[in-house]
């Protein structure tokens, strides 16, 4: 896995992704945004198989929040999401940020489970946080404390890859 900083070139890749396997997906203007404000947005490309995945973590003050992690539904379950989830916390520590939060919808079994196994603990719940079609749906909030938490190389991966950003 290699991941390199997103650039607008890319969007379209990702918006792809992004519909299939996102149950409310961002729009292009949402990735665009997260560009134009100077995001670690990040993605996961190989000249064989193109972008594979991404990731986009928020920066502000000494905390970050994990706005959006994919992956394309044929790389999935192969460790790609694990290898970027923990490449982004990385990156979070070499920017010396202290903890990283995200939310997740609470039928996202498989996304809670990923977060829990890479640091994440439940901190609490955000009534009617997504709002989708007349409806609203809460959040399960999440938060990683970096300075507890150290993430190794997965399987496949050499040590010492860096996240451009």
């Amino acid at each position: 896995m290699k991941l390199r900083a997103m650039t607008q070139d890319d969007v379209d890749a990702v918006l792809a992704i992004e519909q299939v396997v996102q149950r409310f997906p961002w729009t292009r203007g949402n990735f665009s945004d997260a560009l134009d404000s100077g995001y670690l947005c990040c993605v996961d490309e190989t000249e064989k198989e193109g972008i594979r995945g991404y990731a986009i973590l928020m920066p502000a003050a000494d905390e970050a929040e994990l706005l959006n992690i994919g992956v394309a539904a044929a790389q999935q379950r192969k460790g790609l999401g694990r290898a970027m989830l923990a490449k982004m916390l990385d990156a979070a520590r070499a920017k010396q940020l202290r903890r990283v939060f995200l939310e997740a919808r609470p039928f996202n079994v498989a996304a809670i489970a990923l977060y829990r196994s890479a640091g994440f603990s439940e901190i609490g719940v955000r009534r009617g946080y997504y709002r989708d079609a007349g409806s609203s749906e809460d959040a399960i909030t999440m938060v990683c404390e970096l300075t507890q938490h150290s993430s190794l190389p997965q399987a496949g991966e050499r040590s010492g890859e860096r996240v451009n950003g």
